[in-house]
């Protein structure tokens, strides 16, 4: 399987390339305008293709490409691989605008092909396990999913699309929730956004979401409720399980990668996965496209 890489920015680096250049039968082509960076990291991980044009991967037979560029260039480069008929993975957003999503979402449909989402907080493996949809439709009273960032306040579109994302697409579990149940509560700090909760209800479950980017300090944490049960994480890595009073620790397995713990590492072999099959869920699809709706009328509102 040949997979090219568009845009080897820090997350790129971090996140990425540690996990799928270890793959098993996985070729992959990087694609970046700096060439500096383009001939370090290929030389770091041994990569024999590379170009600075991300049209130019077309001529290299890639069966899928990786888009992690700014979220500007997002809409223009997936079109163009949709058009020229090669599945695409896009690190969130798809755009920061929705009109643009749906456009992409129509298009991926019309030629039958992928467009995968980079959502790594679906593949937690400490946190997956009591989402499952059987869980959420029977038995989830409550989720409440908090992100938070030390002083960075930030322009309205920027901190929806690019951030609060995280968050409000890991409540949005069913991928049905429609812009009149949102509630949204901001502050401001000197004219920009410091704080965004959403709410919602669906049948009796109440989902929340929650970013502050002037916390005291670069946080994360996430509180499930069942009944009389209660699950906390904190920053992804360890949680706490309360059940009729009696607490138990939960962590992952001694020695497990961070990128697993990250989910990063389940993420791409899901998406490895559908490159192979040549599709993809349409349940999936509908979240995607549901998630970057709610992001939308958020920002609707707050204009408003």
């Amino acid at each position: 399987m040949k997979i090219g890489m568009i845009g080897l920015g820090d997350i790129a680096q971090k996140a990425y390339l540690p996990v799928i250049t270890q793959w098993p039968g996985v070729e992959l082509v990087l694609c970046t305008r700096n060439a500096e960076t383009l001939q370090r990291l290929a030389s770091v991980h041994r990569i024999q293709s590379f170009v600075t044009d991300y049209r130019a991967l077309v001529d290299f037979g890639v069966d899928g490409v990786m888009i992690h560029s700014a979220t500007s260039s997002h809409a223009e480069i997936a079109s163009f691989f949709l058009n020229h008929g090669i599945a695409v993975f896009v690190d969130k957003p798809l755009s920061d605008h929705y009109a643009d999503c749906e456009r992409l979402c129509d298009l991926a449909e019309q030629k039958q092909l992928p467009l995968f989402m980079g959502f790594n907080r679906r593949y937690l493996p400490l946190v997956s396990p009591y989402l499952t949809p059987d869980k959420v439709t029977n038995s989830l009273q409550a989720i409440r999913w908090q992100k938070h960032r030390l002083n960075q306040p930030g322009e309205l579109r920027t901190f929806v699309f690019d951030d609060l994302i995280h968050p409000l697409d890991s409540i949005n579990l069913t991928g049905t929730v429609s812009a009149d149940m949102l509630h949204v509560r901001t502050q401001h700090y000197q004219g920009q956004i410091a704080r965004l909760d959403v709410e919602w209800q669906q049948h009796e479950t109440l989902f929340q979401a929650s970013m502050n980017r002037m916390n005291g300090v670069t946080a994360e944490q996430i509180t499930l409720n069942f009944e009389n049960q209660t699950y906390h994480f904190d920053s992804l890595a360890t949680g706490t399980h309360w059940e009729r009073g009696v607490e138990t620790t939960l962590t992952l397995p001694d020695w497990t990668p961070m990128l697993d713990s990250k989910g990063f590492t389940a993420m791409i072999a899901h998406w490895l996965e559908v490159v192979k099959a040549g599709k993809m869920a349409t349940a999936l699809m509908q979240r995607n496209l549901n998630t970057h709706f709610l992001a939308e009328a958020i920002c609707q509102q707050l204009d408003q």
